[in-house]
């Protein structure tokens, strides 16, 4: 009946990633880390915050101090659009390389790919496609460097409290207490917690400090710190009690989103599942009967049956997405 085309082979193996990167995405539910929408609402709040002490954003003066130590051509390519948020992403994932570079590889990659797509099969809509898929690679690698910081800071979080409240206990000040941390530990809550004291010690208010920090790690529990914090500045009162209810109350956090990712596991294997069936059977179909596909590819009638079959598999994704984190 004739071979598979090669075209039909990169456009399957393109479903499989799209599949595999929506269900990555859509329906693993960490045990650290915040989703991007509890994110805005961080970074809403902390706009207001700032709004209210009438300070400027930390992020946008450190940025326009770092924009006058580039050359003007560099400074220039930092300035195009969503720039200033990858950059923001890079120094979120610990990450010292500039914006634009990243921006730079992507182009590169995806120029190499696309040229070798067509070199091989003289289709230019696969070569576009394939060249806008590994634009994305150094971003995607950035975000998922960023999530795994995220996760290992809030992670030692807890410790670094107690570390805080004994260190209060034993007659240090506050900003003392974030220096001990940073020499005692390890990871993005050492540097962090560095910066931050840094940012005190060179001349910075307490406020200003922990609001930086805040925006350097927006998540929930970083914000209940600075909240407690702030208020225990302005008020009064043992912040050494609230760090360890704090350490108390981040540690029941996380041990609630482990039960949650348990009692969720059912349905995250199951979506992995249906998701997978369609792929591995045509595997199949193609290894033990060869003669079926080239029928279901050539004809126009099957080539609409397999848009549809993905669209609805997208459709079908999504909605067990939702199932899933209306359970959640």
């Amino acid at each position: 009946m004739g071979q598979i085309p090669s075209e039909f082979i990169l456009a399957f193996l393109g479903m499989v990633f799209v599949a595999v990167f929506l269900l990555s995405q859509g329906l693993v539910v960490p045990v650290f880390g915040e989703a991007s929408k509890v994110r805005k609402r961080i970074r809403a709040r902390l706009g207001l915050l700032e709004h209210a002490s009438n300070l400027p954003n930390m992020q946008t003066v450190l940025r326009q101090k770092y924009l006058k130590r580039l050359s003007p051509l560099e400074a220039s390519l930092e300035q195009l659009p969503l720039m200033e948020r990858l950059a923001q992403m890079i120094e979120q994932a610990g990450h010292e390389f500039r914006a634009y570079r990243v921006v730079l590889l992507g182009l590169v990659l995806a120029i190499v790919v696309a040229a070798v797509a067509w070199f091989l099969l003289k289709l230019w809509w696969v070569a576009l496609v394939l060249a806008v898929l590994v634009f994305w690679v150094p971003v995607l690698k950035i975000a998922s460097d960023r999530n795994a910081r995220f996760a290992a800071f809030e992670e030692g979080l807890p410790d670094a409290l107690d570390a805080m409240c004994r260190a209060l206990r034993a007659g240090h000040p506050f900003n003392e207490t974030l220096r001990l941390v940073a020499e005692e530990h390890q990871g993005p809550v050492a540097q962090e917690f560095g910066l931050t004291f840094a940012d005190i010690n060179y001349g910075n208010d307490t406020r200003r400090a922990m609001l930086g920090l805040l925006e350097r790690m927006p998540s929930m529990t970083v914000m209940m710190l600075v909240t407690s914090v702030l208020i225990q500045r302005e008020s009064g009162g043992n912040l050494t009690e609230v760090l360890e209810r704090l350490s108390s109350l981040i540690r029941g956090r996380f041990r609630f989103q482990r039960k949650v990712k348990t009692l969720s596991a059912e349905g995250r294997m199951s979506a992995w599942v249906l998701v997978a069936v369609p792929f591995v059977l045509a595997v199949v179909i193609m290894v033990t009967s060869p003669q079926y596909m080239p029928v279901l590819v050539n004809h126009p009638l099957g080539q609409k049956l397999i848009l549809f079959a993905f669209a609805a598999m997208l459709a079908g994704i999504f909605w067990i997405r939702r199932i899933i984190r209306i359970q959640v």
